[in-house]
């Protein structure tokens, strides 16, 4: 049998870091067992569903490299099992409701909203769970058909038959679940002949061969009903596995409400294609050993649901920057400077950085915070003042915190004299080198009483700006000798005062 498994997102909202992750264990499944990776698109909630929500999932899929193999694809559909948006196959959901009708599996309910919210708030008085009567089952069915011939409105049912659905789930093992805790027979095609989830998902499923369905364990619940029209289908069954939910540090489900959801939002903060990939790869799936920096081929190889969990999987969101950092140290600095590109020319055009950068300047740069970065975008704070002009902060902030403003400025005027001579002009780095400026300023401190630390804390204000930056001599020597020496100076002339 060959292996067909899907992912079917609903285009209501953005796309979500748990539709990624279920998206990533069937395609994860579908390679290591040589099969096909379907996705296909459930909009057949006309009210939420966009265009806009759809593009959105597509392009996300294809950014992380989840892209179908068969089914929607952000140019089209490829596949001979379509169409595989559901807004598009209504007169199969017609003929086949129209088969189960017949054989008697399901029945006209001709119950009014009035009715069934008269139901609805008698058992809750009786604080019973929500459950339909199933009265209409006992309708004639020449009544009914003669009743619908006269224009009266009418839903139609799924007859949930009564005894325990059995789910052989290969994550959950067996669950067992009674028909009666379902909520009574089940609408398949409201009044006005569209069709509800409950049975969409189904005959999709058969008429596309699904062979396993794995997605969240949010969907356990809805399973029994699946298996029941599977069964009345005559078609056979697909092996189940559900996934763990996706749990908040406080162990809380994670939701667009509490929680960043948005892959998009990943993306624009600067998190790689391959970290998140990796991350999600083990949020809820354990590879059995201490590795944790996995690629994509590494991870087909190893995966199998046998090691996925059952337990919630916490989102640490510590984890997933450490894994972030790690995918950054690892590219080549063309390719780092190509996902930079981006993030830097945003910068120069809403006005984090005084100009745009340029690609010999960034490269210049990657050496100095290739090893320091947990996000893409870090870069633009760890750096920007290389692309400012300089201007001087404020005495406080020139000021070290154990230094008052006079040894801040006797400090800054000698050491001035030191880096002129010690900088040229295009320097470049001597990064994990010994820089004999830092040893003439050390120098510098000891003769004067200083902790070194304080006095390069000075000159790293002075010359950036920021308390925080790359190495300070390496800086400074990218920065040059005359923007360092110009900067040292407006920073002498506000100390000053």
């Amino acid at each position: 049998m060959s292996v067909r498994v899907r992912i079917a997102p609903s285009p209501t909202g953005p796309f979500h870091i748990g539709t990624a992750r279920t998206a990533l264990f069937n395609m994860l499944f579908a390679r290591r067992h040589g099969g096909t990776y379907i996705v296909r698109v459930e909009d057949t909630d006309v009210a939420r569903s966009t265009s806009a929500f759809e593009s959105d999932i597509l392009a996300g899929l294809r950014w992380l490299g989840l892209g179908a193999d068969e089914g929607v694809q952000l140019d089209g559909e490829v596949g001979d099992r379509g169409p595989y948006r559901q807004s598009q196959r209504t007169a199969r959901y017609t003929e086949i409701a129209a088969q189960l009708h017949a054989q008697g599996s399901a029945y006209y309910c001709f119950c009014t909203p009035a009715e069934l919210e008269a139901e609805r708030t008698a058992r809750e008085a009786a604080k019973l769970p929500p459950r339909y009567s199933n009265r209409c089952r006992s309708v004639d069915p020449n009544d009914a058909a003669t009743r619908r011939a006269a224009g009266e409105s009418a839903a139609l049912r799924f007859r949930i038959p009564d005894g325990p659905v059995v789910i052989d789930d290969l994550v959950r093992g067996r669950v067992e679940i009674d028909a009666a805790t379902l909520g009574g027979d089940l609408v398949i095609l409201r009044a006005d002949g569209s069709p509800l989830y409950h049975f969409t998902v189904v005959v999709d499923d058969v008429d596309m061969g699904i062979t396993h369905v794995i997605r969240g364990e949010d969907h356990l619940s809805n399973t029994p009903k699946h298996i029941l029209i599977f069964q009345a289908l005559g078609a056979t069954l697909p092996r189940f596995a559900h996934l763990p939910l996706i749990l908040n540090a406080d162990r809380t489900k994670m939701s667009k409400r509490k929680s960043q959801t948005a892959l998009a939002d990943y993306r624009a903060e600067g998190f790689l294609q391959e970290a998140l990939i990796n991350f999600l790869a083990l949020l809820g799936w354990s590879t059995g050993s201490e590795d944790e920096v996995l690629p994509m081929d590494e991870l087909v190889q190893r995966f199998d649901l046998d090691h996925v969990q059952k337990a919630g999987a916490v989102f640490d969101r510590q984890r997933l920057e450490w894994l972030n950092g790690q995918w950054i140290r690892k590219l080549a600095p063309a390719d780092l400077l190509a996902r930079l590109r981006p993030f830097y020319d945003d910068a120069a055009t809403d006005g984090r950085i005084g100009r745009p950068a340029r690609d010999e300047e960034i490269l210049a740069l990657i050496p100095l915070i290739q090893e320091r970065i947990p996000l893409l975008s870090s870069a633009i704070t760890l750096t920007d003042f290389f692309f400012t002009d300089g201007a001087a902060p404020d005495v406080a902030t020139l000021t070290p915190k154990r230094w008052d403003v006079a040894t801040t400025l006797a400090a800054l005027e000698a050491a001035r004299p030191i880096i002129a001579d010690a900088i040229g002009e295009g320097d470049a780095v001597l990064l994990h080198a010994d820089d004999p400026l830092e040893g003439t300023l050390r120098a510098l401190a000891e003769t004067h009483g200083w902790k070194a630390g304080d006095l390069f804390m000075a000159l790293r204000v002075a010359a950036t700006g920021r308390t925080a930056t790359p190495p300070l001599f390496d800086s400074m020597r990218l920065l040059g000798r005359a923007a360092v020496l110009a900067r040292i100076d407006a920073a002498i002339a506000r100390l000053r005062g």
